[in-house]
């Protein structure tokens, strides 16, 4: 028997960083997201004895040890995070298993390559272990993993945008969660994926340590952190009302409007190289853009109305880095055995 899992990662198009706590838990954060056809992957075999193996096939690398040894330090220590929490959760794992993945982005690139990764072999243990989860539990359950369990900084955006797929708007307060599906018309969407450009800066970023910071920043009340994440809190409604009523044009000024705020937020979110990239763009007929994800490196996105991204992509070539082709991608994480 093998199962597989993949789980989609997701573009942060406006509210990135209101889903972290404690801005979150004292004044309520929302976001909008977006899931593409990029994902993370997951296959578990397994075992008919107590070996277990973990490999992150696009890192290249592997350990094994047994079932009773499992520990979470290393590099796969989301690999062996999940297994571990599972465990000690359920008690159901009674024999070995080999489990793989890979993830069609690096991490640290902006995507929520971790967090996707997690939702996708949460997944395929449930599909394994029959384990009655909805996307909520899901998500939660990554959630959990990561934050608490594993000790990860971050938000919560990822884990839901992986579980649940499409186009949400998502309202954070304390524990609760609650995400609202956006019915986008076909139209809007497609005009969307000619308009979007996906820059990778060909740099990734710790994210935590900008997370930390912001973190920091509103547990010290300072003003300017948490009016430039009240500001980007707006920019989600913004951009809800923007794509659901199909006035597409103003999406780049939303885009620029938020990431003026976001700046605001800790330092490091951008610096000389992305600076100059992102006035390049502008002087090329984008109308806005960003980074996606905390910042400090990965990818940026930018919106090109009209027949400008042509011009954008040619100006942007001299800075080094590459161009993601990507659709929108409705579904969530899926599993299946084979």
């Amino acid at each position: 028997m093998i199962i597989r899992s993949k789980a989609p990662l997701r573009i942060g198009l406006a509210g990135g960083g209101t889903d972290v706590s404690p801005y979150s838990d004292v004044y309520g954060g929302a976001i909008l997201n977006a899931t593409v056809n990029l994902f993370a992957y997951a296959t578990l075999i397994p075992r008919t004895d107590s070996v277990v193996v973990f490999n992150a096939v696009d890192k290249n690398i592997s350990e094994t040890t047994v079932l009773e040894e499992i520990n979470c330090n290393g590099e796969l220590k989301l690999l062996k995070g999940v297994a571990a929490y599972i465990q000690e959760k359920h008690q159901l794992i009674s024999t070995g298993f080999e489990l793989s993945t890979f993830v069609d982005a690096p991490a640290g690139s902006g995507l929520g390559t971790s967090s996707t990764l997690c939702v996708a072999i949460i997944s395929s243990f449930a599909e394994w272990l029959n384990l009655p989860l909805g996307e909520y539990d899901i998500a939660q359950m990554a959630f959990d993993v990561e934050r608490n369990y594993l000790g990860m900084a971050g938000g919560k955006q990822d884990q839901y945008a992986a579980t649940f797929g499409g186009f949400n708007f998502m309202e954070f307060f304390g524990e609760k969660v609650i995400v609202n599906p956006l019915r986008v018309k076909e139209k809007y969407l497609n005009e969307m994926e000619n308009n979007f450009l996906l820059y990778y800066t060909s740099t990734s970023r710790l994210s935590s340590t900008i997370i930390e910071e912001q973190q920091s920043n509103v547990t010290a009340k300072k003003d300017k952190s948490i009016d430039a994440m009240h500001k980007l809190k707006e920019q989600s409604i913004m951009m809800k009302e923007a794509i659901l009523t199909g006035n597409l044009d103003i999406i780049g000024e939303i885009l620029n409007f938020g990431w003026m705020y976001k700046k605001q937020m800790a330092d490091g979110i951008s610096n000389s190289i992305i600076d100059g990239i992102y006035e390049a763009a502008i002087a090329n007929g984008a109308t806005g853009g960003k980074i996606s994800g905390a910042g400090g490196g990965g990818f940026m996105i930018f919106y090109c109305p009209k027949n400008t991204r042509y011009k954008v992509m040619q100006a942007l070539r001299e800075f080094g880095g590459e161009f993601k082709r990507f659709q929108f991608e409705e579904h969530g994480v899926r599993s299946w055995r084979i």
